[in-house]
């Protein structure tokens, strides 16, 4: 049986182009971890990634095993982040001050008990690690908007703002957080050739 890949499956939600689009998002699924700070420079952020790939791949494993209902293999999808800060407008120059929840989706059929399980494995082979801060629920943005950014992160003001222009040129207003699809994997693209969508709730 063929992988199901999420990013075929649901490629309005992980495809975009230069040109801003609107999109419906449908609740989903997340394993997720929160944290406050510089993601280049904290200490929490590291750990939460280790946590949240630390927990995908377990789970995948464990499930393959087990076979619980509803099961299908599935491919592992893009790490996600939901970005802010409190209180006021975000302020991509304070980064010590960005708070973020760090997300990966799961198939509907992923259980809290699955994800206990996994904990526990991981605990194991990993005893240092806090994975009481892994969380798991439901997201539901809705309407929101989309736009593709390629090049670094740290170059992502102008796409937001051709994104939040459309925005308002179409009638509507922000709501919710900011969030971030990360379409390539930093250790093995070069900055400039980096991938992400930026999305972005809209009323």
């Amino acid at each position: 049986m063929a992988k199901v890949d999420f990013k075929k499956t649901l490629k309005e939600l992980y495809t975009a182009k230069a040109e801003p689009k609107l999109v419906e998002v449908p609740a989903l699924k997340y394993i997720q971890v929160d944290g406050v700070g510089d993601p280049n420079a904290c200490p929490a952020f590291q750990e939460a990634m280790e946590c949240l790939y630390g927990i995908a791949y377990t789970l995948k494993f464990e499930m393959k095993a087990a076979q619980p209902a509803g099961y299908f293999e599935f491919v592992v999808p893009p790490l996600e982040g939901l970005w802010w800060m409190d209180p006021g407008l975000f302020d991509p120059a304070a980064k010590d001050k960005w708070q973020w929840t760090m997300m990966v989706m799961q198939a509907d059929f992923v259980t809290d008990e699955l994800i206990d399980s996994a904990k526990k494995t991981l605990a194991k082979k990993k005893p240092g690690l806090d994975l009481s801060k892994v969380r798991y629920g439901v997201i539901e943005e809705g309407l929101s908007a989309q736009i593709m950014h390629i090049g670094p992160y740290s170059e992502e003001k102008p796409t937001i703002e051709k994104l939040h222009a459309f925005i308002e040129a179409n009638g509507y207003k922000l709501r919710g957080k900011h969030r971030e699809i990360y379409m390539s994997d930093p250790r093995r693209v070069a900055p400039e050739k980096l991938k992400t969508i930026i999305r972005q709730p809209v009323a």
